[in-house]
C-alpha cells in the first residue's frame, strides 16, 4: 500500500487539531489541553527554530563559498533584492485595491461608526495629532450627548496587557531609530557578537556575518579555505538530515499546535468579539481574497512568465509541503528548513541559490504581511469613519515595504509592524486591538504568502543565473 503523502498526513493533523479544539471547548478539556497538548506545538516551533537559525548562517556560507566569483554574488543579491522588493510593493498595492473597492470598514452599523469617529476625535485632540480630514462630530452639539458617552466609556476602559506589550514594543523601535538617525538600520545590520546575534535570531545580522564570511572564504588561497568549507558544508548536511528527522513526526506535533492555539484563542472576551464580528468577517475576507490572489495566481504566473520550463501545477505541487507547514507555524524562518526541500528537491533550484536567496527572503520578504498591514489600516480608518487621501496611502505603501524588511519572522511580528504603519499616517496604533482576535489565523495564512513569495523568487533567480534542473522531465519520466 502506498504510504500518505507528507502534506497530506499534515493536513489530516490539522483538520484532526481543529475537531480535537471543538471538543475541548465543548466537554471543558482546555486546561489538558493548554497543559499537555499545545506544549508538543511549542516544543515543534522551538525544534524548526533551533535548527533554522544556524541552518541560515551555514547554508549562506556554502552558498556564498561555491559561487567562487564575487560578481555573480553581487550580480544575484541585487537581483535578489530587487524581487523581493518589487513584490512586496505589489503585494500592499493589491491589498489596497481591495480594500478601497470592497470597503469592509463602512457596512457597519452608522451609530457604532459615529461612536468610532468620537473616540478617534477624542484621541487626535488629547494627542496633538494632526488632523487628516474636515469631519467634526465632536464640534457639532447635537452629538454632545454621545460625546460625553464615549468620554465615560474611554475613561472606565483600561489598555489590556497585550496590547501595551505591542505598542510599548513599537515605541522602543521608534526610539531606537530616532537615537540612531536615519542610517539607524544599516548599523543594526553589523552585529557587534555573531553568537548574541545567533541566541536574539537577528536574521539580518547572521545573514550579513554569513556573506562576509563567505566572500572572504572565497579570497584566500584554496588549501587554506578547503578544510573550512568541508566543515561548514557537513554541519549544513546534518541540520538538513535534523529537519528531515523532525519530519517524520510533523502530523502529530501540527495536531497538538493546531489545538493548543484554537484552545488558546477561545478564551477571548466573546463580548467583544461578537461586537466587532461585522467588521472582522468582512475584514477577513478582504486579506484573504489578497493572499489567495498572490499565492494562486501572482507567484506561480509571474514564475510560469519568467521560467518557461516550469509551469503552474508544477510549482504549486512543488510547494504544497512548505505551504503546509507554513501555515502550521506562522513562521518564514520556522519553515525555511521545509522550504529549502521543496525548491531544492521538488522544483529543480540548486543548493547554490537556495541557500542563498531563501534565508534572505525569509527575513526580507514579507508580501502577504504587508498586504494584511495595508487592509487592516485602511479598513480600520474606514470603520472609524476616517478618509485617508491618495498621498496617505502612498505613504502606507511606502512604510508597510521598509517596515517589513527585516522584520522577526516570526508569529504576530506583522501586528508590531502595523503599529508604526498607523502612526505614519496619525491613526490610533492601540487600533490593533479590534484586529486581534482573528490575528492568528490570518497570521497562518499570510505565512503562507510569504513562503511561496520565497520559492518563487528562488525560482526565477535560478533560472535567470542558469541553476535550475529541469524536473519537470523526471516526473513525466
Amino acid at each position: 500500500m502506498k504510504k500518505l503523502a507528507l502534506h497530506w498526513q499534515v493536513i489530516i493533523g490539522l483538520i484532526l487539531g481543529a475537531f480535537y479544539a471543538y471538543a475541548s471547548i465543548i466537554f471543558g478539556w482546555n486546561q489538558f489541553t493548554l497543559y499537555y497538548i499545545k506544549p508538543w506545538g511549542d516544543i515543534f516551533i522551538n525544534i524548526l527554530k533551533l535548527i533554522a537559525v544556524p541552518m541560515v548562517l551555514f547554508s549562506i556560507i556554502v552558498g556564498v563559498a561555491s559561487l567562487k566569483d564575487i560578481k555573480k554574488l553581487g550580480r544575484m543579491g541585487l537581483k535578489t533584492l530587487l524581487l523581493y522588493v518589487s513584490t512586496t510593493m505589489l503585494a500592499v498595492t493589491v491589498g489596497l485595491f481591495l480594500v478601497n473597492v470592497i470597503k469592509p470598514g463602512t457596512m457597519q452599523d452608522d451609530e457604532v461608526r459615529k461612536r468610532n469617529r468620537i473616540s478617534y476625535e477624542l484621541w487626535r485632540d488629547a494627542n496633538d495629532i494632526q488632523k487628516l480630514d474636515e469631519l467634526c462630530l465632536t464640534c457639532d452639539p447635537e452629538n454632545a450627548a454621545l460625546v460625553a458617552e464615549v468620554k465615560a466609556a474611554q475613561g472606565g476602559e483600561e489598555t489590556s496587557a497585550w496590547v501595551k506589550d505591542k505598542l510599548n514594543k513599537a515605541k522602543t523601535e521608534n526610539k531606537k531609530k530616532v537615537d540612531k538617525g536615519p542610517l539607524a538600520p544599516l548599523v543594526d545590520i553589523v552585529p557587534t557578537n555573531i553568537f548574541k546575534a545567533l541566541a536574539d535570531m537577528s536574521m539580518l545580522q547572521i545573514i550579513f556575518f554569513a556573506i562576509f564570511f563567505g566572500v572572504v572564504m572565497v579570497s584566500i588561497p584554496e588549501e587554506k579555505s578547503k578544510p573550512v568549507f568541508r566543515l561548514v558544508d557537513g554541519l549544513n548536511e546534518i541540520f538538513v538530515q535534523m529537519i528531515w528527522t523532525v519530519m517524520k513526526a510533523m502530523p502529530v506535533f501540527v495536531f497538538a499546535l493546531m489545538a493548543g492555539q484554537i484552545v488558546k484563542a477561545a478564551g477571548t472576551d466573546p463580548q467583544k468579539f461578537f461586537e466587532l464580528l461585522d467588521f472582522l468577517w468582512r475584514y477577513s475576507l478582504v486579506v484573504v481574497l489578497g493572499l489567495v490572489f498572490m499565492i494562486f495566481i501572482f507567484y506561480p504566473a509571474l514564475v510560469a512568465i519568467l521560467v518557461k520550463k516550469i509551469k503552474y501545477k508544477f510549482f504549486m505541487k512543488g510547494m504544497r509541503t512548505a505551504q503546509v507547514t507554513a501555515f502550521s507555524t506562522s513562521s518564514s524562518v520556522a519553515t525555511l528548513p521545509v522550504t529549502m526541500d521543496c525548491v531544492n528537491n521538488k522544483i529543480g533550484v540548486s543548493e547554490r541559490t537556495s541557500s542563498f536567496v531563501l534565508p534572505i527572503g525569509a527575513t526580507v520578504n514579507m508580501d502577504g504581511t504587508s498586504l494584511y498591514q495595508a487592509v487592516a489600516v485602511i479598513a480600520m480608518a474606514q470603520f472609524h469613519m476616517v478618509e485617508l487621501s491618495i498621498s496617505q496611502q502612498l505613504v502606507i505603501i511606502i512604510t508597510a515595504t521598509l517596515a517589513s524588511i527585516g522584520a522577526a519572522a516570526v508569529p504576530s511580528a506583522g501586528l508590531v509592524l502595523m503599529i508604526i504603519v498607523l502612526e505614519s499616517v496619525g491613526l490610533n496604533p492601540a487600533w490593533i486591538a479590534l484586529i486581534f482576535p482573528v490575528d492568528r489565523i490570518l497570521d497562518m495564512a499570510r505565512t503562507v504568502v510569504n513562503v511561496t513569495g520565497d520559492g518563487a523568487v528562488s525560482t526565477i533567480i535560478a533560472a535567470s543565473e542558469g541553476e535550475i534542473e529541469d524536473l519537470t522531465l523526471r516526473e513525466e519520466g
